[in-house]
């Protein structure tokens, strides 16, 4: 059965809109934030979920277990076709409400506390330095995402899970799918279906050996094997991790260094390790890469912002403009590293806030001073305007950005 597509109109306005400032989320965003921070809007199947663009609300939303994180709830309002089509091939906790999501997310909180995380700073390190050397000694032009921003986190991430580095150009290429809103349903899936096939693999081999040594040995012996968890179930959090872990923070790393680079001032601080952790919180809050919205379903009515969503209605807290309220942030849009406080959510709030920010808040610490020491002298290679913006991706960035010094 093929679904009635509704057009937008000025009165309910499609979403996403476009941008006309690459670092800036769409104006219509912050004039609707003004004018009716809780409204309608028009989405890709011509369902019309609200759009709650304040940041009082957008964490209302997120902290209240009254709006389903749930995608398969009817009234959900996925971000494409492909991404609703894949999270329903393969559950993903994070689509899930508790209890059921903390049954999942309580096997990897150990894996990612702040005390877990400080003891891979080291190896963080030795990764930058290592990527950095192979930008030094390579010929100008250097395209910065595919030499830096993208290995470190996937270089990172497939230490920590026990990935072979060896096979990113196989999971990188299917991520890349799973993130793209114009795949297909059936590439989407496709994409999905290699990766678990493949980590599912590399379970059942953890299962076997007794192998502890990294995070999906630890799944396998620990949950699977005792036959709390399936492999199955196992590959699909090592799939989230995986996807998660490089896809972010690869392209806050590319299009923070960008942003940075517009105001030598602001790098400079960063580059003398002035304002790095401040730097890291602006360049999140700024940016907010993942820029489609956090997506819930009511599931009773709900009041919000002087209006009735309904059970059933789907929602969009709209984090990268909530990230912009005046009403919190002084002179919201202006790019200031040391400014306090800074309680963005880029990183979501409630129950579903990110597992892995301590992971990504040292990963940038280390790779925006280091890359900034490293070379003083840094420069984009190419006019603002040649830039490709991953425009049409969840996870927002660049696709490439030739540097030079």
């Amino acid at each position: 059965m093929t679904a009635t597509i509704e057009l937008a109109t000025p009165e309910v306005p499609h979403y996403p809109m476009a941008r006309q400032c690459p670092f800036d989320p769409p104006r219509e965003l912050g004039a609707i934030q003004a004018e009716e921070p809780v409204r309608r809007v028009t989405i890709w199947d011509g369902s019309r979920p609200w759009l709650v663009t304040r940041l009082s609300d957008v964490k209302a939303v997120l902290a209240d277990q009254r709006f389903s994180a749930d995608n398969l709830t009817p009234g959900y309002p996925a971000t494409s076709a492909a991404v609703g089509a894949r999270r329903r091939n393969v559950p993903s906790f994070i689509a899930m409400d508790d209890p059921d999501h903390a049954f999942f997310r309580r096997m990897l909180i150990s894996e990612f506390s702040v005390r877990a995380i400080r003891g891979l700073r080291p190896m963080i390190e030795r990764t930058v330095d290592e990527l950095l050397d192979g930008m030094a000694a390579s010929a100008q032009p250097v395209d910065l995402v595919a030499a830096f921003a993208l290995p470190l986190p996937s270089l990172v991430i497939c230490r920590m899970l026990g990935v072979p580095y060896a096979d990113h150009a196989f999971f990188q290429s299917r991520s890349h799918s799973l993130v793209d809103t114009r795949s297909s349903v059936e590439d989407s899936v496709a994409a999905s279906n290699d990766l678990l096939a493949y980590l599912e693999g590399l379970v059942a081999e953890r299962e076997a050996s007794g192998s502890e040594d990294d995070l999906l040995g630890r799944l396998a012996v620990r949950h699977v094997a005792t036959g709390e968890i399936t492999r199955e179930q196992a590959a699909s959090m090592g799939l989230l991790l995986l996807v998660a872990g490089h896809e972010t923070t690869a392209n806050m790393i590319a299009l923070g260094t960008l942003l940075l680079l517009q105001d030598p001032e602001q790098a400079a601080r960063v580059r003398d390790g002035v304002s790095v952790d401040g730097a890291v919180e602006e360049l999140l809050r700024l940016l907010t890469v993942t820029h489609f919205g956090r997506r819930r379903v009511a599931t009773e009515d709900v009041e919000l912002g002087g209006v009735t969503v309904r059970a059933g209605e789907g929602v969009v807290a709209a984090a990268e403009i909530a990230n912009r309220d005046p009403e919190v942030f002084a002179d919201p849009d202006a790019l200031d590293v040391d400014r306090t406080p800074n309680h963005h959510v880029a990183f979501g709030h409630g129950v579903h806030q990110c597992l892995g920010q301590q992971l990504a808040r040292v990963e940038l610490q280390v790779a925006y001073a280091a890359l900034l020491r490293r070379f003083p002298t840094l420069r984009v290679d190419t006019p603002l305007d040649d830039v490709a913006f991953r425009d049409a991706m969840v996870v927002y960035g660049v696709h490439a950005l030739p540097v030079a010094w």
